[in-house]
């Protein structure tokens, strides 16, 4: 089947590739329909690692998908061919201690797409687990299935978090996951989101949605967050950019026994100032992908209480999927999500 790969760093190509999956008993087959390029993807693409995850041989890209069922198991009583399904792209061993612990996203032996040397869902089909695959809403489009991948990251920062009602947090950095995780502390009880960026049509999308804009180019964060706190500062900070600017600064605008949640990547490690948290008597969380969210993510969605299809901003075609990811790499201000049909 044709399948995008990324040959090395700052190479890719379709190609035919052969994958030899078998159908399991407790598995479903599944024509892909959508694709996102996720911030790690294009990550890979032009430095060829994040952190300690490192290419090292020709990999199939993408993680955040959302098909259609054509095949399922002997064992499969949950879904059936036609069925439009959304797909949790990390399995862990099931009986592994981190899985057993509720833990699963950080089993040591976790198989996820697109993470190296595993090969993503970028292709015409996969065989998946039927327990890692959510049926989608019938007012559930398949761009906002894929959407679920990115909205989950928001969902267990706020899980980590433990968002109160009427929490004021403030989200650093307005791409995909920022804007994803404001969404998901408003659904979550917060009374205000602050989000801040430098970019300013990405501002105004989160303005659309009720959250607070600031440009740091032009206006002083901590300023703004005081004002909007009486001078207390904000309960809570998700620091969605992976700057390191951010980073060194992120304990500024935090109240005193605030918490801070770590969920970007930065590409190489970043100081954190160590006494300023200690200052506030700080809580640090971080996040690593999700546990158990998938279907409180899909619910949402269909509930209506998310809105994610403004976050959907440029389509491609797979036949165009270098170009998709060439875009993705530098796109225009306004952009925030691309995805790729087949």
């Amino acid at each position: 089947m044709k399948a995008m790969v990324l040959k090395e760093k700052g190479k890719l190509a379709i190609l035919d590739m052969d994958f030899n999956e078998t159908l399991g008993a407790d598995d479903v087959r599944i024509k892909i329909h959508t694709v996102g390029i996720c911030g790690s993807d294009v990550h890979y693409y032009t430095h060829g690692k994040i952190g300690n995850f490192i290419v090292k041989e020709p990999m199939v890209l993408g993680h955040e998908a959302s098909g259609t069922v054509i095949e399922v198991g002997e064992n499969v009583k949950s879904l059936k061919a036609g069925d439009r399904v959304c797909m949790e792209p990390g399995i862990p061993d099931l009986h592994s201690r981190a899985t057993m612990e509720g833990i699963y996203n950080l089993d040591p032996d976790v198989v996820f797409w697109a993470t190296p040397p595993i090969h993503g869902c970028l292709r015409e089909t996969v065989v998946h687990p039927a327990m890692f695959c959510f049926k989608l809403p019938d007012n559930v489009s398949y761009a906002e299935g894929a959407l679920v991948e990115p909205l989950s990251v928001g969902l267990q920062a706020v899980k980590k978090a433990n968002v109160k009602p009427g929490d004021v947090a403030l989200v650093t950095g307005c791409g995909t996951i920022g804007l994803v995780t404001g969404l998901a502390a408003l659904a979550g009880g917060c009374s205000k989101v602050i989000i801040s960026d430098v970019i300013q049509p990405k501002l105004d999308i989160a303005a659309a949605y009720g959250m607070v804009p600031v440009n740091i180019t032009t206006q002083n964060l901590v300023d703004v967050v005081k004002n909007e706190t009486g001078g207390w500062g904000t309960d809570i900070i998700f620091e969605a950019s992976g700057n390191e600017k951010a980073i060194a600064n992120i304990f500024e605008p935090l109240c005193p026994g605030g918490k801070v949640v770590f969920i970007g990547m930065p590409v190489e490690p970043v100081p954190v100032d160590i006494v300023a948290a200690q200052a506030k008597e700080a809580r640090m969380e971080s996040v690593f992908r999700y546990a158990n969210i998938y279907p409180r993510a899909v619910a949402l969605l269909g509930s209506g209480k998310i809105n994610v299809k403004p976050l959907v901003t440029d389509k491609y075609k797979f036949v165009d999927a270098i170009k998709a990811y060439d875009y993705a790499a530098n796109p225009e201000p306004r952009s925030v999500k691309t995805i790729i049909e087949m």
